[in-house]
């Protein structure tokens, strides 16, 4: 971590903010909380330069806004240095598409911010409904659940593995799902993804703090949304 507490760092909620993404800081924190780790919580609205960081959190958002965030993020530069010293970076749906070299919003191709080897286009129909796969067996995670609304479609480059493999959903193309590199991940997956996948938060939380395990916490309620979401879509 950069200093006592864990800083986990909320990117243009102003912009990048829908189907609950603001979840996911709200997750982290409390899961690191619950097992003691001190937790500082900052967002970072799109006027505002990004401060040094553990964990950068991006959520969706439409086309607009997208193509405004790519543009204050490229001439702020905070997300490079942040992944260049290693730090922790979630990002959703149109954050996600914005790790990569390209999107399109508006009709129009933008630059992204080349943070992975990723590209995202527009796919011939819209994908909505639920999302789920089975997770790169490298991050040691169960089964992956998520809800979708995009229109685009993301294509992977050698310098990036699949998060998960699609049995549910279209996800990057209808096969693969997400992508990460180092300790740079994304999803299409909303619900928020970190509540649905408290395996998932807790797999950040370690690469943020460095720890191989985390203490054990009660995972009741979540587990619970997960059986129910797992079974209603074929993939418990």
């Amino acid at each position: 971590m950069s200093s006592s507490a864990l800083q986990i760092v909320w990117v243009y909620p102003d912009l990048l903010s829908t189907y609950g993404d603001r979840g996911n800081m709200l997750i982290l924190a409390h899961r690191a909380r619950a097992r003691g780790i001190p937790v500082q919580t900052h967002e970072i609205h799109v006027n505002e330069a990004l401060p040094e960081g553990d964990i950068y959190l991006m959520g969706g958002g439409e086309d607009g806004p997208q193509a405004l965030a790519a543009e204050r993020l490229l001439a702020d530069r905070g997300l490079h240095r942040a992944v260049d010293r290693r730090a922790v970076v979630f990002a959703v749906c149109a954050g996600y598409q914005l790790l990569g070299s390209s999107f399109f919003a508006k009709g129009a191709k933008f630059g992204g911010l080349d943070l992975i080897d990723i590209s995202s286009d527009r796919g011939e129909t819209r994908a909505v409904g639920e999302l789920g796969g089975e997770v790169d067996p490298a991050l040691g995670l169960p089964t992956l659940s998520g809800f979708e609304n995009h229109g685009g479609r993301t294509h992977l480059g050698p310098g990036v593995k699949p998060l998960a493999t699609v049995k549910t959903g279209i996800g990057n193309d209808g096969r693969t799902e997400g992508a990460w590199a180092g300790t740079v991940l994304g999803t299409y997956c909303h619900g928020p993804a970190l509540s649905r996948n408290p395996a998932l938060a807790d797999l950040l939380l370690r690469w943020a703090t460095g720890e191989e395990t985390l203490s054990d916490m009660d995972d009741t309620w979540p587990s619970r949304l997960r059986k129910e979401r797992l079974t209603a879509t074929g993939l418990a």
